[in-house]
């Protein structure tokens, strides 16, 4: 008697892409040759400003649940313009057997081209673990807006544990690589002076725009919890904590207006 092969286990969790990209069409405006969502990423073209087009990112069911493995791919073309944005919060949700579940972003933007990347709130719920992983690659003409915005626990509740690393490269050389760990099991101090401070909201506004190659942006603070750094890219990176998701917002609009567009 031959006994039977092992079973091959099955991934926990949904795995599931968004997959967009933008191209030039000729007539001064951008074209969305491939807009393709999976499981809980739905897209959804949307109007956009002057020659940019407008993309939204609709969650279809709830995730990311732990076990789970969602993506997010955009390659925009030489000369396209591209706003992508998320209809609501996304909430990062515990699973059933205590897996972390995955979410990544890789945004590339070839020569002159244009993207501004502002998703809703992630919400780190209580008892679910994240790991969320944003790499950009960027041609030296081209320009990025990215905004994250990440909140430990919905109201009255704890938050999870959340780990996040944002990545960027211009031209083929490294821009920004930064990595961040907070809520139950991240390392020690996470929550202390050094780090959050005992706020709950945390988020970032990275302007890339070859226009700072002439006239770079000044370091600073902005009110109490928030910092102003230029990179050498040319860019800029504003960083900023808060005791709620609306005051964090209310000061990374108040950067976008004098950095972005």
């Amino acid at each position: 008697m031959t006994s039977a092969p092992p079973a091959t286990p099955v991934p926990a969790g949904v795995r599931a892409t968004a997959r967009i990209r933008a191209t030039a069409d000729g007539r001064g405006g951008t074209a969305l040759p491939l807009l393709t969502g999976e499981g809980p990423l739905a897209l959804r073209r949307t109007r956009g400003e002057g020659a940019e087009a407008g993309v939204m990112l609709v969650g279809a069911m709830s995730a990311p649940l732990g076990g789970d493995h969602l993506a997010v791919e955009a390659d925009v073309g030489a000369g396209a313009r591209l706003a992508l944005a998320t209809a609501a919060a996304t909430l990062a949700l515990p699973g059933r057997g205590g897996e972390p579940a995955r979410y990544d972003v890789r945004l590339t933007l070839e020569g002159d081209a244009a993207l501004r990347w502002l998703p809703e709130p992630l919400v780190s719920v209580r008892g679910s673990d994240l790991r969320v992983r944003t790499r950009a690659e960027l041609a030296p003409g081209a320009r990025l807006l990215l905004r994250e915005e990440q909140v430990l626990g919905r109201a009255g509740e704890p938050g999870g544990l959340l780990r996040s690393r944002l990545t960027v490269t211009r031209g083929g050389r490294p821009l920004l690589d930064q990595e961040l760990a907070c809520g139950p099991g991240a390392p020690a101090g996470w929550d202390g002076p050094a780090g959050l401070a005992g706020h709950r909201s945390l988020g970032q506004l990275l302007v890339v725009d070859p226009a700072f190659e002439k006239a770079p942006a000044a370091a600073a603070v902005l009110g109490e919890f928030a910092a102003v750094t230029p990179l050498a890219g040319p860019a800029v990176l504003v960083t900023a904590l808060a005791p709620d998701a609306l005051r964090l917002r209310e000061l990374l609009d108040a950067a976008r207006r004098t950095y972005g567009w």
